[in-house]
């Protein structure tokens, strides 16, 4: 099989390029620079998704494609997110139309279902919000809708759903975590008993391809969420990594209602004086602390057998281990 990975330099992306190699696939990798931590048999072409020549050429001969390249972030220009989440997912469709190509496995988010309270047990029949507290899960909805709708007998699309991927190698959650609390800015907004679901990288790795690898009747034009199917309380999950890492406990706390207040104020005001850098808090940030938020993955299970490598348990070793 001949597999392209977009943004396969990422975390996700090079899990997926590595894990596909060893199994004795080819692999192409679009990216922005160079990866010489990918392996030397990982064919890498740099440039933009947002470039549809581009895109064209390197998708030529190509089996599947796993579109993990994305703009990420809470923070940043409407016209920024929209043009690499939705323009560049635009042209990897048109890419796989005008190569025959047969599959597309696109990485959302479950971000693109949260509006501000909380997803408890949700499956995948929850309905898109009306509104969205920033850009990013608004494009990606965008784009999912748009790899799910091109579905159809000449191309298979999939969207998996995975949240907050963690591991070794981690370059935003496990770090930003840390760099917060070194400088002793990590502050608990809410109660502090609010679950959400994690995915551990080789869980997700896993996840798509699985999915690739799937019978197209029973992927086809679907969403998946997928996670390490042990939804954590998320505020003692970052104090025992702090414990186990030498670190005090986060004892600083906000209510939700007043990290929502400041979030609405802080980004006024950083729109009002343009200032690029990201605020310290902003609405989605207090949401996504304070709220639950973990799925149901009974489709993903029974329509590609999808079930976690890794334990929250032995993964929380291996991240240790790794710091």
């Amino acid at each position: 099989m001949h597999a392209l990975v977009t943004g396969g330099g990422g975390f996700l992306g090079s899990g997926i390029t590595k894990a596909l190699i060893q199994k004795g696939n080819n692999v192409t990798v679009i990216g922005r620079r160079k990866y010489p931590h990918l392996p030397p048999s990982a064919k890498v072409l740099q440039g933009d998704i947002r470039d549809y020549e581009f895109v064209k050429c390197c998708s030529k001969n190509v089996d599947v494609v796993f579109h993990t390249a994305a703009l990420p972030g809470i923070w940043g220009p409407k016209h920024e997110f929209f043009s690499v989440n939705v323009h560049g997912t635009e042209n990897i469709i048109k890419a796989c139309r005008d190569n025959l190509i047969p599959k597309l496995v696109f990485t959302s988010s479950p971000s693109v279902v949260f509006g501000d309270s909380s997803l408890e047990g949700v499956n995948e029949s929850v309905p898109y919000p009306d509104t969205y507290l920033c850009e990013y899960p608004s494009t990606k909805a965008l784009a999912e809708k748009m790899v799910l709708q091109a579905n159809d007998p000449t191309l298979c699309t999939t969207a998996i759903r995975p949240h907050l991927i963690w591991g070794p190698g981690d370059p935003h959650l496990v770090p930003r975590i840390l760099q917060k609390a070194n400088s002793n800015r990590l502050i608990m907004v809410g109660e502090g008993r609010n679950q959400v679901d994690m995915i551990y990288i080789d869980n997700a790795v896993s996840a798509h391809l699985k999915a690739a690898l799937a019978p197209n009747t029973n992927v086809a034009g679907k969403a998946y969420f997928v996670s390490d199917d042990d939804p954590v309380v998320l505020w003692k999950w970052i104090n025992s990594l702090l414990h186990r890492l030498g670190l005090s406990n986060v004892k600083r706390k906000i209510s939700y209602s007043n990290a929502m207040r400041l979030g609405a104020f802080l980004e006024e005001m950083y729109r009002f004086l343009r200032l690029k850098s990201e605020p310290p808090m902003t609405r989605f940030l207090a949401s996504q602390l304070a709220t639950s938020h973990y799925f149901d993955i009974s489709r993903a299970k029974k329509d590609f057998d999808y079930r976690p490598l890794v334990s929250q348990e032995e993964g929380i070793n291996r991240l240790i281990h790794s710091l």
